[in-house]
């Protein structure tokens, strides 16, 4: 496999800014492509903001950004991916939605190119089902934000080959990143582990066992986490958490990983977490009581 120059980014949300930043940070020619031209002009000014809170930490320079920025082309079009030798995926967490890009994506991409998953949960081997080369897909897992975590799950698929995951440690590497392989069960390795706990939290709270402050409290300075379960929810968003506990739960049939109730409840009214403003905490900036004197 040649190596790898131009890397197409699914999806502009904050997962897939930040895995385009990395990128064109470290020199790659990078496609950003979304439906949505405002989620594309969102993701230009949090990656550049992104940047510059480096520069201000000594960490980069201002020539960099700039050389960065350079390498960052913004897409509404697949056609652009044609010479893409990478493409990785951050859409939404729903196996329906991925493999319909994958079709897409089979049919737009050069023969050679690998196709990467950034799913949390689902099953690499069968979004790779959909595609004429199953060997070249493989899962690429950034933690949130890609950026600053510095860890990438890599999820080899049932025939996934030695080349293309090779080439895909490779590159994450590159990103300076720690790379841990896990077998294309569900959730992997993170998500196994921390959906549980999370699920836990949510019935802990469900069942008054103690307040979120409190649940929260007691397993930051109790396991030393930087955040609390609820509060690591929230910045997951719930509609994600729930949609990986379904995915737990369908893929290992397992009573542990069905989603709370409360969590469910949580996400039929909206209550996403940070990026809807409300979760399990308010988020939203309390409406101003200032005075205005009037003359």
């Amino acid at each position: 496999m040649n190596e790898m120059k131009i890397i197409g980014v699914v999806g502009a949300g904050q997962m897939g800014a930040g895995i385009a930043q990395l990128a064109a940070a470290n020199g790659f020619d990078v496609f950003l492509l979304d439906a949505d031209p405002d989620a594309l002009t969102k993701a230009t000014k949090s990656i550049t903001y992104s940047l510059q809170r480096l520069v201000s930490k000594g960490q980069f320079t201002q020539d960099a950004i700039t050389d960065a920025l350079k390498h960052l082309h913004c897409t509404v079009s697949l056609e652009d991916f044609h010479s893409a030798d990478l493409v990785i995926e951050a859409i939404a967490e729903s196996e329906v939605a991925k493999k319909k890009l994958f079709v897409e994506l089979d049919k737009k991409v050069k023969s050679s190119a690998i196709l990467a998953s950034n799913t949390s949960s689902i099953s690499i081997t069968r979004l790779a089902s959909v595609t004429s080369r199953p060997s070249q897909v493989i899962g690429m897992h950034f933690m949130n934000p890609p950026p600053i975590m510095k860890l990438v799950e890599i999820i080899r698929g049932a025939d996934t080959s030695d080349e293309t995951f090779n080439a895909t440690k490779t590159l994450a590497e590159r990103f300076g990143k720690t790379v841990v392989c896990s077998q294309d069960y569900s959730g992997f390795i993170v998500n196994r582990v921390l959906m549980p706990m999370i699920n836990e939290a949510f019935f802990t709270l469900y069942t008054g066992v103690a307040t979120k402050e409190d649940i929260d409290a007691a397993m930051k300075l109790g396991t030393n986490q930087p955040m609390g379960p609820l509060e690591l929810a929230d910045f997951i968003g719930l509609d994600v958490c729930l949609s990986i506990l379904k995915v737990l739960h369908a893929g290992l049939g397992e009573v542990k990983y069905a989603p709370c109730p409360l969590l469910v409840q949580f996400v039929d009214a909206n209550r996403l977490g940070r990026k809807s403003g409300v979760g399990v905490y308010d988020y939203r900036k309390p409406k101003s009581t200032k005075v205005v004197a009037r003359l």
